[in-house]
């Protein structure tokens, strides 16, 4: 079976939740793929995508652009390095799907959910673990995701008009919840701050063993700065959940106490918090 390793890169806007792989032509031409067929890639986990074109730009630089739910299903994140090869999933007989919500949450589905759902995915290509989006189906203006908890037969399989599609109403269990809160493909415009503050904050969490080969220390703390709505907590955000870390966020104004020492102790327990949950990211909202 023909395959090649290429490096994760972030997806085009336009292709968010729908499961496609961005490829060049030599890619393509080695694989003997053509766009509408299915890939399988290899990260921590295995998953599928469809092939589509990549744009000229990105000829010949060996990236696939996958959007982040792919990424977490793959369990791997933008830079690294996955295993890509062809294959024809069969069809599959069953898929059993549950919303990716927090165990908090309560969803009621009226009738004819699984159509929608059946309609949404026609010829997409899942597998057990998987964190999927179907098209019109949201929570509160929000994509909802949903989980998939088991496939007919137990492999990568697509979705067609004779498969039995369950619809579970009780949110899927916090060891398999893999949905994204916010990726990088969430913020527009800021391409300049959030490779910067990759290079500062993803790539020590990601790979501290290159700060330590050159005796350097990474920086502990960065600064954002702007008016509010700009997407400072925003990138925040996705670069921890790129990161795979946790995120703890400490208001200004929340911690302050009339008690003398309270102010201290809340920030020390937010610190110990992160500290027992490492890696993980502080981030300190200060207004003026």
């Amino acid at each position: 079976m023909k395959e090649v390793v290429l490096k994760v890169s972030e997806a085009l806007s336009q292709d968010v939740g729908a499961g496609r792989a961005r490829l060049d032509g030599k890619t393509r031409l080695e694989l003997d793929v053509t766009p509408g067929d299915i890939i399988e890639i290899e990260g921590g986990q295995k998953t599928s995508a469809i092939v589509w074109r990549a744009r000229p730009i990105d000829e010949g630089k060996g990236i696939i652009r996958i959007d982040n739910l792919t990424r977490k299903n793959a369990r791997v994140g933008m830079g690294d390095k996955v295993i890509v090869r062809k294959i024809v999933p069969k069809v599959a007989k069953k898929v059993v799907m549950a919303p990716a919500i927090s165990q908090g949450q309560r969803i009621q589905f009226g009738q004819g959910i699984e159509h929608l759902v059946k309609r949404g995915l026609l010829k997409r290509p899942v597998s057990t673990g998987d964190t999927v989006v179907i098209p019109g189906i949201a929570l509160f203006g929000n994509s909802l995701p949903f989980g998939v908890l088991r496939t007919e037969p137990k492999e990568i399989v697509t979705i067609g008009e004779e498969t039995e599609v369950i619809v579970k109403e009780e949110p899927i269990k916090e060891e398999m919840l893999n949905a994204p809160q916010v990726s990088y493909e969430d913020i527009g415009g800021l391409s300049d701050e959030i490779m910067k503050i990759r290079e500062m904050i993803e790539l020590p969490l990601k790979h501290p063993e290159l700060f330590k080969r050159l005796g350097i220390d990474p920086p502990k703390g960065v600064l954002l700065h702007g008016p509010p709505g700009t997407g400072k907590t925003l990138i925040a955000k996705a670069v921890a959940n790129e990161s795979g870390a946790n995120f703890f966020t400490i208001n200004g104004p929340e911690i302050m106490s009339k008690f003398y020492g309270q102010s201290e102790e809340n920030l020390r327990k937010t610190f110990e918090e992160a500290e027992k949950n490492a890696p993980s990211i502080i981030f300190i909202a200060l207004t003026k």
